[in-house]
């Protein structure tokens, strides 16, 4: 337990409102849009997760740190979020498998904590407002210095952060005697994503995120994948154009989330950046083909233009958010093509959409 006077901390919003707090463990300042999760667990995978780039994540649930983390709870090869705002912050923990402290875990990414915030009052206030940049700092007397550093940091729409995530050189998951093989485009991929391909009889070899159709298409894959991401998707040109090639040639082809995106902007509708987004393991779905409901995990702050969508000629909307009914889902009415909005993988979450893998590893088959 720590007993030690903690360092105090603020978080500045672009538009002036401060809210104060106290420093996990390292000092400094961090820049980023600020969003909020409304997970009750799971905040490891929620660190890790490469579509959390450049931002700094508010947690809702009161207590984060109290089962510590473990490798296998790992999204990517290392923390993702810009900096992390909670309420009540663990320095101990309690799991039989926990491998170590999230403060530890914090400290090996060198990523800036800020604790004792009231995080009911900021996610109220951004809920109100919107998504907006921020800065969070233990330089709590130089304001001004933090305003002009908030200024200088881009504005998440418009921003291109999929070449910040990527793999640099394309890589392998599975067993190379699989079955199937499926071409990854990795614009920020979570590796329970490929867990699921690769327990599904599935081989994959995942391509950064400027691959080109030629060069993923010379391994002779049996079907396409286009991963969730962080940023805007409309600069991401190449992997429209990549998605418009797997598109002309009828290839079977499945997008998640940011992919999602890519799909739906190669069909000619368009994203927008949305008031504050969706980040949680309880949001509801339903599924328009079957009429049921699904409780899902989502992480995004874009989405399609349902308008767009439901007036394009080949585009079925599949799935619904019975949130605010945003587009959750689509499909191709001539083509090999869908695509989901939300977390069929679920890491964290539940698993009401794992369907949803094995729909496309069908897709693949019957091509």
């Amino acid at each position: 337990m720590k007993y030690q006077k903690l360092k105090k901390a603020i978080v500045l919003l672009a538009d002036g409102t401060i809210f104060h707090g106290k420093a996990v463990g390292r000092e400094g300042s961090a820049v980023g849009e600020v969003c909020f999760n409304t997970g009750m667990t799971g905040y490891q995978e929620i660190f890790t997760d490469p579509s959390y780039f450049g931002q700094l994540c508010v947690t809702t649930n009161a207590h984060i740190g109290n089962y510590g983390v473990t490798k296998n709870d790992v999204e990517s090869d290392s923390i993702k979020i810009a900096g992390l705002i909670c309420k009540n912050f663990s320095y101990d923990y309690s799991r039989d498998i926990a491998t170590g402290s999230l403060e530890d875990f914090l400290n090996e990414n060198n990523l800036l904590a800020i604790s004792d915030v009231d995080t009911r009052a900021l996610v109220s206030y951004i809920r109100d407002n919107g998504a907006m940049n921020a800065v969070m700092s233990t330089d709590v007397d130089n304001i001004e210095g933090l305003k002009t550093l908030l200024a200088d940091t881009p504005d998440m729409n418009g921003l291109e952060l999929a070449s910040k995530v990527s793999t640099k050189e394309p890589y392998f998951i599975g067993d190379e005697n699989a079955s199937i093989k499926i071409a990854a485009l990795d614009i920020g991929i979570k590796k329970s994503i490929l867990i699921n391909f690769a327990k599904r009889d599935a081989y994959i070899k995942v391509y950064p995120y400027n691959a080109s159709f030629e060069e993923m298409s010379s391994w002779n894959p049996d079907g396409y994948f286009l991963s969730n991401g962080p940023g805007d998707p409309e600069p991401l040109m190449e992997a429209q154009e990549l998605a418009k090639e797997i598109i002309s040639r009828n290839l079977p082809l499945f997008g998640i989330c940011l992919g999602h995106q890519i799909i739906a902007l190669a069909n000619g509708i368009t994203t927008y950046k949305m008031h504050n987004g969706h980040r949680g393991i309880n949001h509801p779905v339903k599924n328009l083909v079957t009429g049921k409901g699904e409780i899902t995990s989502q992480n995004h702050g874009f989405a399609i233009s349902r308008e767009e969508a439901e007036a394009h000629s080949d585009i079925e909307i599949t799935h619904i958010h019975l949130n605010d009914n945003t587009v959750a889902g689509i499909k191709m009415k001539s083509k090999n093509v869908f695509s989901v909005q939300y977390h069929p993988e679920a890491s964290p979450g539940p698993n009401d959409a794992n369907y949803l893998f094995d729909q496309f590893i069908e897709n693949i088959k019957s091509k």
